[in-house]
């Protein structure tokens, strides 16, 4: 623990290897076009009037009209906000997503105590990513119920919050227990299986986590965080300024769960080998991991499309692609999306199960009228870590995503003083663009 909370506190710019801090801003590229984007949902524009009302204060900024909260309630609606769409990064061993939260509240406590330095910046987001990730870890190891992100984003946020304040290492180690004891230990699949706005639960876990470090300020008490502090779990956080965890998370293409992504790539990649036409499908059946299986709603709400994987292969077929107007309107109320949708079958195998959740495979069998029956490869989602796309992917991804929502010239001017961070010595630039309706 001395060690992990040493890394916390004394990790310096210069320390990061080039590759993380060039993994940061990837990471701040992909989940902020995912933010612009997610701000017109209704989950959204929810969450931002409960902070403004219930978390009040002048301290941080919500997205993206730029109303005020306090800290706490920033990060609480920010990352709520970025959580409404399923399009952000994430890490397969955590089953879940770091970046949620992570960055709401980095932003959110760089607003309310004054931080402009880019380069300290960036380090509190990989300091994030490296707690937040192996709290994930630990968590699903220590743990019997399978829990949503914000269970230990809680960690990584007090982490951030005790770097930002100041905290000396007994303080620090309060905070990281106020968090994990308070951080939503919330059941994942009971969102999978009824898709709400609950969802995976980043919010309260940034929101816990920011207000972990301010109560450890004040003299709150609450350790130890067993994750962090018990035995067996040691080698999780052993390697901590060696191995890095924020070059190990996934980029998703497509705003629906990563669990459905397989699935749809793979009817894609039949559709454009064989050019058939939607209207000549006569039966669908995805052969997938037991998790996957269990994304089966025929949504009438973006959140239940976002969690079902029959309606994201019906968007595919139809569509050639996912994108915001398919887990919205239009999409949720197209009837040749629907038909389709109602003709999924989901198997799960043996083989699939056993891979998971270190590898997620799907594969699709689609009969046409024809008589032809056609098998795709055994497929995975693009993006994982270990055949990453390209940063002019995700810089592709943050423009398809933002510039309707934002125009060409705000969507534009924000990616670049994201990019621009591991050279600039001011935040302020970035941060206005984020409140560009204010």
């Amino acid at each position: 623990m001395t060690d992990a909370i040493s890394f916390i506190l004394n990790t310096r710019y210069e320390d990061l290897p080039q590759a993380a801090v060039q993994d940061a801003v990837r990471a701040l590229v992909d989940t902020l076009g995912v933010a612009m984007s997610a701000v017109q949902t209704d989950m959204s524009r929810i969450i931002g009037g409960h902070a403004q009302t219930m978390f009040g204060g002048q301290a941080a900024q919500i997205w993206p009209e730029g109303k005020t909260a306090s800290a706490a309630g920033a990060a609480l609606a920010n990352a709520t906000t970025i959580d409404s769409l399923d399009a952000h990064d994430g890490h397969k061993l955590t089953k879940g997503h770091v970046g949620c939260g992570v960055i709401p509240a980095a932003i959110a406590l760089a607003q309310a105590e004054g931080l402009s330095d880019a380069e300290e910046f960036l380090t509190l987001v990989t300091i994030g990513y490296e707690i937040g990730t192996r709290a994930g870890i630990a968590l699903h190891r220590s743990v019997c119920d399978y829990h949503t992100s914000g269970a230990w984003v809680a960690l990584a946020a007090a982490a951030m919050g005790a770097r930002v304040l100041g905290l000396d290492a007994a303080r620090t180690r309060e905070a990281l227990g106020i968090a994990e004891y308070n951080g939503p230990r919330s059941q994942m699949m009971r969102c999978i299986d009824a898709p709400t706005m609950v969802r995976d639960g980043s919010g309260w876990g940034s929101m816990a986590g920011v207000s972990a470090a301010y109560l450890a300020r004040d003299g709150f008490t609450g350790a130890p965080a067993i994750s962090m502090e018990a035995e067996d779990l040691a080698d999780i956080w052993g390697d901590l300024g060696q191995n890095w965890y924020i070059q190990d998370q996934y980029i998703k293409l497509y705003p629906v769960c990563r669990w459905a992504q397989p699935a749809a790539e793979a009817v894609m990649a039949l559709r454009r080998a064989h050019d058939f036409a939607a209207a000549d499908i006569t039966a669908i059946r995805i052969e997938s991991f037991h998790e996957a299986k269990r994304l089966n709603a025929i949504p009438t709400t973006t959140e239940q499309a976002q969690y079902s994987l029959p309606f994201s292969v019906g968007a595919a077929l139809v569509a050639g692609t996912i994108g915001v107007s398919e887990v919205m309107e239009p999409g949720l109320s197209n009837p040749d999306i629907l038909r389709l949708t109602r003709m999924v079958a989901i198997e799960e195998t043996d083989a699939f199960n056993e891979a998971f959740p270190a590898r997620r495979f799907a594969q699709a069998h689609i009969s046409l009228a024809d008589g032809r029956t056609l098998t795709s490869d055994v497929t995975e989602a693009q993006g994982d870590p270990e055949n990453r796309v390209s940063h002019s992917v995700i810089r592709e991804k943050f423009l398809r995503l933002t510039e309707p929502v934002m125009g060409q010239d705000k969507a534009r001017t924000l990616l670049a003083s994201i990019e621009a961070l591991p050279e600039s010595r001011d935040l302020s630039g970035m941060f206005a663009q984020l409140s560009y309706r204010s």
